[in-house]
């Protein structure tokens, strides 16, 4: 019988997930991030076809068009080295997209297991798990990345450890305290009861009742991670030339700001809208998966 109340939990749970995210499409705000979203996946997926200089996008240079201002050629203009300011930016779409997918998914792998066993063990287990998560955290996260990126050497791949590495705690926190609220319910008791295993419990009854905040959490961490992964770009510190990188757009641009405005403004602009379609859909996720505030949208 506590199986099947179980299972019954279990299925309600993921038809409320469903009915949450169906839910989402009400809020105008959160369907125009997905719109802005998915016309940068669509970029970035298909860039070679959609940017119309591919191989300028890619870093190939052509000084006999520098610093050109937006016109029929180039819609968006050129930069100092004669590239057309829109393929480096549907080029960087790509990096961008990909390398945030990256971090979260490290983030996640990590930090959830141990959220997930630190506040269903508890005890030394708990307290030597947070205690690690805590010293990560007293140290300020840009400084950290900065401190990691800079001593591994300035490098995409190094710049993705050197966020990961600040971010995961956070997971684990979050995790842990879902947990802790979750593991004196009767549902998991009822499991103990009747000899259930503790990675069973753990892994199939706790877990999918915890995925609602990590999931709106991640959601929302994509934007911040584009955005830091930028900052080190802009550092000198993340992708480095010819790679096409919004953050060292921005870089390059400062020299030529008063004149050939273009070049930061719109790599910037691609950074802000990225980051502001992200916090939308998070934030509508948020709300649609709250049971509290969920009525908003259910209203007529």
């Amino acid at each position: 019988m506590d199986i099947v109340s179980d299972n019954h939990r279990s299925s309600s749970n993921n038809r409320d997930l469903f009915r949450g995210l169906h839910l989402i499409f009400k809020n105008p705000l959160t369907t125009l991030g997905m719109g802005i979203l998915f016309i940068l996946m669509v970029a970035a997926l298909f860039a070679p076809y959609l940017a119309p200089y591919p191989d300028q996008g890619r870093g190939l240079s052509n000084l006999r068009q520098r610093l050109e201002p937006p016109g029929a050629d180039h819609l968006l203009g050129t930069d100092n080295l004669g590239r057309d300011i829109l393929s480096r930016i549907i080029f960087g779409a790509r990096i961008s997209l990909q390398a945030s997918v990256a971090v979260i998914l490290f983030v996640v792998i990590i930090g959830v297991p141990l959220g997930l066993v630190a506040g269903y063990f508890g005890g030394k287990i708990d307290d030597l798990i947070m205690r690690f998560a805590d010293m990560i955290l007293a140290f300020p996260s840009y400084l950290l990345a900065i401190a990691i990126v800079a001593s591994l050497g300035p490098s995409l791949l190094n710049a993705l450890i050197a966020i990961t590495v600040p971010w995961w705690p956070w997971y684990t926190r979050l995790m842990r305290s879902q947990v802790i609220s979750l593991k004196e319910l009767q549902f998991v008791e009822s499991a103990r009861a009747i000899g259930v295993s503790h990675w069973r419990i753990m892994f199939r009854h706790i877990l999918p009742n915890c995925l609602s905040p990590i999931i709106v959490q991640a959601t929302m961490d994509m934007g911040y991670i584009i955005l830091a992964i930028a900052s080190l770009g802009f550092l000198g510190l993340g992708t480095q030339p010819p790679t096409a990188d919004w953050g060292v757009m921005v870089s390059n641009g400062r020299e030529f700001f008063m004149t050939q405005w273009w070049i930061s403004t719109f790599s910037g602009a691609a950074i802000f809208l990225t980051v502001l379609a992200f916090n939308l859909v998070g934030d509508g996720i948020r709300e649609a998966l709250d049971p509290k505030i969920r009525w908003r949208f259910q209203k007529n």
